[in-house]
């Protein structure tokens, strides 16, 4: 008969085989999600049997993850700061080192301060979600280019019951003049073209390309958020922005000529520059 530990065993070796390096991981949440239990079902219960139905439905997802398909997009969430968010192809999938972002602008503003913040490019709207979560008083506005992107960035924020506090708008940055705003946050495309063929392939086979690719050189669209910035922001506004681990000179370079002071710049979890705390002048 075969049971959860069994499964578990075929679907890693199956992974494994196909090179996936979370092979054990990613076994474990997938049967999770075909059983329709928690992760933690499965180790209180490795001898339980399992249906045929079940079976099928964790070689199917097995299958998926086998040519590379996110687990993400697999499982339809993804956690990130202290929730999960609903996540598919048309968003990229949140990542810890964004968590910074979150952090830093907790860290900036007491609960007590009451805020205008803006997200540019929201994706699945991890970021202000979570902002938000964690400041009462701000009220948010996020915009994106893409359609299927704000509606799922609309959904999440209605399941995390924050959707009358969000405003969402279908909008290119250059194109955006609503309002002035004490914040903004940002977590731009900002690979450059010629190295986007380097990405692993559960990343470019699946994650939205509009959301990677920043132009030949990486800063197209950085540029152009840094300079709306300037316009949006109140004098004294801070420009929150992640970059790339190597584009921290040529971010102080466009910063300075547009008008901002850099307060600090913040290394992700693996010591590489990976967000920057400006202020309008």
């Amino acid at each position: 008969m075969k049971n959860i530990y069994s499964e578990l065993e075929r679907g890693s070796k199956i992974l494994k085989e196909n090179f996936i390096n979370s092979y054990w991981l990613d076994s474990e949440l997938l049967l999770s999600k075909a059983l329709n239990k928690k992760r933690e079902y499965l180790f209180l219960n490795s001898k339980e049997t399992i249906s045929d139905n079940s079976i099928d439905k964790f070689q199917n997802l097995i299958n998926r993850r086998k040519n590379n398909e996110p687990v993400a997009y697999i499982l339809n969430y993804k956690e990130f700061w202290r929730n999960n968010f609903y996540v598919n192809k048309n968003v990229l999938i949140p990542r810890p080192d964004t968590e910074i972002l979150v952090e830093q602008v907790i860290k900036l503003y007491s609960r007590e301060q009451k805020l205008s913040i803006l997200d540019i490019g929201t994706g699945s709207g991890c970021i202000i979600i979570s902002i938000l979560k964690e400041r009462q008083k701000f009220n948010g506005t996020a915009i994106d280019i893409s359609k299927k992107a704000l509606n799922i960035a609309k959904y999440n924020a209605k399941i995390h019951h924050l959707n009358n506090r969000i405003k969402f708008y279908k909008s290119s940055v250059d194109n955006f003049f609503k309002h002035k705003y004490d914040l903004i946050i940002s977590n731009p495309p900002y690979i450059s073209s010629l190295k986007l063929k380097y990405l692993e392939k559960d990343i470019l086979g699946f994650e939205p390309i509009q959301a990677l690719e920043g132009g030949m050189n990486g800063f197209n669209i950085i540029s152009k958020i840094i300079k709306q910035s300037f316009l949006l922001l109140k004098k004294g506004g801070k420009l929150v922005l992640e970059i790339g681990f190597d584009q921290k000179f040529e971010m102080l370079k466009l910063l300075k000529r547009y008008g901002f002071f850099v307060n600090k710049t913040v290394k992700d979890y693996g010591g590489r520059d990976r967000c920057l705390i400006c202020t309008k002048l």
